[in-house]
């Protein structure tokens, strides 16, 4: 059972001086902000790493030179198999700029989640699978054998040990 919730927070002189620290780099970070001419230039290359890491999880073979590439130039991108996983791994990039800019009229909902998923699924693998709708049956990770019955099973003792 988990402990409940919220935890208990002793606001002892140590955590009290880590907060006015981040409290203070936080109030630095925004007013250099304000000095960029264009903040994008700052955040784009975050939120493109970020999209190679996370689409890693659905198996893409993509880097971050991959990426840039791609989006570059399109039609001279390498082979068809490696331009697929960067245009999955472009997806996510939409998707997340999408939902940043959704989120000037709406709030964080079913309905931004859904339209950031049709974004994710536009032309890759996966499109014809309702784009843009919660899924209807558990998703599964790891060996089939566990699944099937509805439980987990302890995996068999090996011998060959």
């Amino acid at each position: 059972m988990p402990d409940p919730l919220p935890p208990t927070l002793g606001f002892g002189s140590r955590l009290v001086r880590a907060l006015s620290e981040a409290d203070r780099a936080l109030g630095e970070l925004a007013g250099l902000g304000r000095t960029l001419p264009n903040p994008y230039l700052l955040t784009r290359p975050f939120s493109r790493r970020e999209a190679v890491l996370s689409s890693r999880i659905e198996g893409t073979q993509a880097s971050l030179v991959d990426l840039y590439a791609f989006e570059a130039e399109p039609p001279l991108f390498g082979a068809l198999e490696r331009r697929s996983d960067v245009r999955e791994v472009q997806n996510y990039v939409r998707a997340l700029e999408h939902g940043l800019e959704r989120l000037k009229e709406l709030p964080i909902s079913q309905r931004l989640l859904r339209e950031m998923h049709a974004v994710l699924m536009e032309g890759v693998r996966g499109a014809q699978r309702d784009p843009g709708e919660f899924r209807r049956v558990q998703n599964w990770i790891g060996p089939r054998e566990q699944a099937r019955g509805g439980h987990l099973r302890a995996p068999a003792a090996r011998r060959d040990l």
